[in-house]
């Protein structure tokens, strides 16, 4: 368990890119932290990271945005809106889990019992204005 300072949004994008080196496809990674804790930015690189060449952004009002053209899909699901476990299911959230890419979940511990065991678990605090701390859970 490495904790990690990103120092800027360049810093946490070269991190999520490094992720994507060994990705096959049916990852899943759920992502712990506080509004503006960089979780965004992370993605922003992993796309990066797999040659999407489109923008990424936050899906925190549609829930989900898929971002395919790249070495594998990306799912990015974002459940700050999502109450409970039932309300995911109803949604089709599911699918995702895992599925022909690699999944992003942002509030994770609103579908806790739905998430595989393979689920890797990084936490992300704000340090000061411009710094972030990373590190995966056990």
């Amino acid at each position: 368990m490495a904790l990690t300072i990103l120092d800027s949004v360049e810093a946490s994008q070269a991190f999520g890119e490094g992720w994507a080196v060994d990705l096959v496809g049916g990852e899943i990674f759920a992502l712990h932290g506080v509004l503006g804790a960089g979780k965004t930015q992370l993605v922003k690189g992993l796309g990066r990271g797999l040659d999407y060449r489109g923008d990424v952004t936050s899906p925190t009002f549609t829930i989900v945005h898929e971002y395919r053209g790249g070495r594998l899909p990306i799912y990015h699901l974002d459940l700050y809106r999502i109450k409970d476990e039932r309300e995911a299911i109803e949604a089709g959230l599911e699918e995702y889990l895992p599925s022909d890419g690699v999944t992003i979940i942002e509030w994770p511990d609103r579908i806790a019992s739905l998430l595989p065991p393979q689920t890797r678990h990084w936490e992300l605090q704000v340090a000061s204005l411009t710094e972030r701390t990373i590190w995966r859970k056990q």
